[in-house]
């Protein structure tokens, strides 16, 4: 378990569980102190690497996520969500789901061109896409790379529906894009909230952008006509379940029209280093956090049960649930139901895309 002492300042997960993948394990073989720079470091900087995947829309086949497609521009993560499902899909890069995820950060630098592609298509029917299924389309690595704003100019071009969700600012720097995206009732903005204590926002997640900064992203796009509604995700027992009625109020106020939840699931690795973490951050309470998770899940971290792993089960999720309804019937009376445009899309032909 990781020492309070050596804490690594700006990553949520504070140790590299290991690859199920790999043949071969790194160990300490020299307890001496011998490898003991390695852990005194906590200056980790992130990682840049470029690959160029031969696709880039995403199929969505389970029935509890709600959506057909999807597409991530990074593979990891540097927001460093300990919580992340996502990071168990690093190991298949040969990476580890730990302090790897928030690292090496994989770049799809031919994503635009792979949608332009894909869009262009004969046989694609248009249906709304969202944006970060996986990891955060407007994570830190996207100031330098803007391959997210890149994408959305080429939804826009075919006027394609789009979805995004984010915890993150950044995405008010391409207002201009989701401006025109929401006149054509082309685009629906969820931003990703999980908690108003920011001292546990660093903790949990802590390259997020601040509650301040959330609250200011949801009254500004709000503020410009684009719909934006909020995901509590997770909602995490003796963290932040008690702010279900805080937060609904608090966002309704800021100008989101909907908000949903879904309750934390520690697949994988992330059992291990969501344990770890508890017990560096919330020494007193550890315990009882990872307990209620487990009744969540039928007595497991791990839930991968269609149907129930979303929502969770038994006594304490039938109260999230009721929390919920009641928050939303509150603070959210008259939420839309929005349904994206798809007659408006433009297929172009081979010689309009050779101007690209």
């Amino acid at each position: 378990m990781t020492e309070a002492s050596k804490v690594i300042k700006g990553r949520g997960a504070q140790v590299n569980s290991k690859n199920p993948f790999d043949k071969l394990e790194k160990v300490k073989e020299f307890w001496e102190g011998i490898d003991e720079q390695e852990d005194m470091d906590e200056k980790i900087p992130s990682e840049y690497i470029e690959v160029f995947p031969k696709s880039i829309l995403n199929k969505v086949d389970s029935p509890d996520i709600g959506l057909s497609w999807s597409m991530n521009p990074y593979q990891g993560c540097e927001h460093g969500c300990i919580y992340c499902y996502a990071r168990n899909t690093h190991n298949y890069w040969g990476y580890s789901a730990g302090t790897d995820f928030e690292q090496k950060v994989l770049v799809k630098t031919n994503a635009a061109s792979l949608l332009r592609k894909e869009l262009s298509n004969g046989k694609w029917e248009p249906q709304s896409i969202m944006f970060s299924g996986n990891t955060d389309c407007y994570q830190p690595a996207e100031r330098k790379f803007q391959v997210t704003r890149q994408m959305l100019e080429v939804l826009l071009d075919f006027r394609h529906p789009v979805g995004l969700i984010t915890k993150n600012s950044l995405i008010l720097r391409d207002i201009d894009i989701l401006k025109e995206l929401a006149k054509l009732n082309l685009v629906k903005v969820h931003i990703s909230f999980t908690t108003l204590q920011e001292d546990l926002r660093r903790k949990m997640e802590p390259r997020t952008s601040s509650v301040k900064s959330k609250l200011k992203t949801i009254e500004t796009l709000t503020e410009a006509g684009i719909p934006v509604g909020v995901m509590m995700a997770p909602v995490i027992p003796s963290l932040n379940s008690h702010e279900v009625f805080e937060l609904s109020e608090t966002v309704a106020k800021a100008g989101a029209e909907s908000i949903n939840f879904l309750v934390v699931r520690l697949n994988g690795a992330i059992g291990e280093l969501f344990e770890d973490w508890a017990r560096l951050h919330f020494p007193d309470r550890a315990e009882k956090i990872l307990n209620q998770v487990k009744s969540l899940h039928g007595g497991k971290l791990n839930d991968s049960r269609i149907g129930v792993r979303m929502m969770g089960e038994g006594v304490y999720a039938q109260q999230l649930q009721d929390m919920f309804s009641q928050a939303k019937k509150q603070y959210f009376p008259h939420a839309p139901k929005r349904q994206l445009d798809t007659s408006q899309f433009v297929r172009m032909k081979k010689d309009q895309l050779m101007l690209f």
